[in-house]
């Protein structure tokens, strides 16, 4: 996936969980957009900061930057749903791709699925855009039914920071 696939999934992505965070569509969900959606495509674009430093899909690409990108609001309260910007440049570069990422870097095998849109594809943008709609309904299920995504700001409360 380009650069363009990823901005616009990022900002897609961040009025989709705006109202799922706020569903009634008044001055709190559009204040709640407003809040995640410069962390959303900050963490669409950051994995691919390792085109000028490092191996291109393998050194920011994986599992390990996911994991400090979900911890980081933890330990510095700061930098919340940047993960998630980082968790979708990783799906649409699966699906929006056929070249695959190193997701257990510094191993360099490149994990992929068997089919994946070229970039340049007349279908990138559409694949983009269902990509999108189906992450949404992911985020709405696992928010709703597993653990909200604002869980981080509870913890965080809980426990006093």
């Amino acid at each position: 996936m380009n650069k363009r696939g990823h901005v616009l999934n990022a900002a897609l992505l961040a009025v989709g969980i705006g109202y799922v965070l706020e569903p009634a569509g008044d001055v709190p969900t559009f204040v709640r957009i407003a809040e995640i959606s410069v962390p959303i495509v900050l963490g669409a674009l950051f994995p691919d900061v390792d085109t000028a430093f490092g191996k291109h899909r393998k050194t920011l690409h994986n599992l390990a930057v996911l994991g400090l990108f979900l911890a980081y609001p933890l330990v510095f309260d700061n930098l919340r749903y940047v993960w998630v910007g980082i968790l979708t440049h990783y799906v649409l570069d699966l699906l929006g791709s056929r070249r695959g990422i190193a997701l257990f870097y510094p191993f360099e095998r490149e994990y992929s699925l068997p089919f994946g849109v070229p970039v340049r594809s007349k279908w990138a943008d559409a694949v983009t855009l269902a990509v999108t709609v189906v992450e949404v309904v992911a985020f709405a299920v696992v928010h709703y039914y597993v653990v909200p995504l604002d869980t981080t700001q509870r913890i965080l409360a809980v426990l006093g920071l």
